[in-house]
């Protein structure tokens, strides 16, 4: 299949970025942060406000992290999504601080709502942010460390948000693992993962067949217009069965991603015709970058310039 055109739209391509996962695997993450915005110059990020460094001590909350990103961003003209919530982005999908663990669910709930609150009514009137997206993959029970999904409190989540911002509340599930039909209702958009290669320990590292079209089927068979419909996270980095990038021996990397992989993803992505693209890995291409190759650093700039 020849490859398609990329579009020049500064909004049509974001990055997520977490600040653990630089720190996790050996990075400044302020240093990557700026540098993403910086020499990548990218204009949407959607950050994961990470309930246990946003609330480390049970009613105690430290917002320095995100102060810090919304101001810098806002510096630049940056659009923002905030992740909001117990599950967001980054093993182990769960971030919940060790104190909630005292908690019964109807209690852990309500801190969850207070949660939300308190951080929707912080930076509800920053312009700069678009839009909240309320949990991440919250009806995926077959990948990470967390509770049994609850569709009922998820639904009374997003209203909660809702109801103290106008903003739109993104949804988001699984490509592949998901129907997408009850989070689709849930949402004013829809957030899909995306990934190409990937590994279990039944087959080790696998593609997967389905053709770009597939995705549009799946919008269209859970009343999901592709106007609102984001692909949230597109696989630009490997997929890692053990240990984690720092570590992550190249002759394996190369198994699930490299250049070629890099663009062929953005390609099928472009195909899926949805409303944005956010790319996933962006900690590592600045990884790979400080270790001499430029290779997915220099790629990546292309796409916001």
């Amino acid at each position: 299949m020849a490859p398609v055109a990329w579009p020049k739209d500064p909004n049509y391509f974001g990055i997520t970025f977490s600040q653990t996962m630089a720190e996790s695997i050996g990075l400044d993450w302020q240093k990557t942060y700026l540098a993403m915005l910086d020499e990548l110059q990218v204009k949407n990020v959607r950050i994961p406000v990470y309930f246990d460094v946003v609330e480390p001590g049970d009613g105690k909350f430290d917002f320095s992290d995100y102060d810090f990103m919304l101001k810098a961003g806002a510096e630049r003209k940056v659009k923002f999504i905030l992740t909001l919530g117990r599950r967001a982005p980054r093993w182990p999908e769960c971030h919940a601080p060790a104190w909630l663990a005292k908690y019964n669910k109807a209690d852990a709930d309500a801190k969850i709502e207070t949660l939300l609150t308190t951080i929707v009514e912080r930076y509800k009137n920053n312009p700069e942010i678009i839009a909240w997206q309320v949990e991440n993959e919250p009806l995926l029970n077959t990948f990470g460390e967390c509770p049994p999904s609850d569709v009922t409190f998820l639904a009374k989540e997003a209203n909660l948000v809702r109801s103290l911002d106008k903003r739109p509340v993104i949804i988001t599930g699984s490509g592949e693992l998901s129907s997408w039909k009850q989070e689709g209702q849930i949402g004013d958009f829809f957030g899909t993962t995306m990934y190409r290669v990937v590994w279990n320990k039944y087959f080790g590292y696998f593609r997967y067949i389905w053709p770009p079209a597939f995705y549009r089927l799946k919008a269209k068979l859970a009343g999901i217009d592709p106007s609102r419909a984001i692909i949230i996270e597109l696989q630009a980095e490997p997929w890692v069965p053990n240990g984690n990038l720092s570590n992550f021996p190249e002759v394996e990397a190369k198994e699930s991603f490299s250049p070629e992989q890099f663009k062929a993803n953005i390609d099928y992505a472009v195909r899926v015709n949805f409303h944005q693209v956010y790319l996933w890995g962006v900690e590592y291409w600045y990884l790979e970058a400080q270790r001499g190759n430029n290779s997915y650093w220099d790629l990546a700039k292309t796409l916001f310039k």
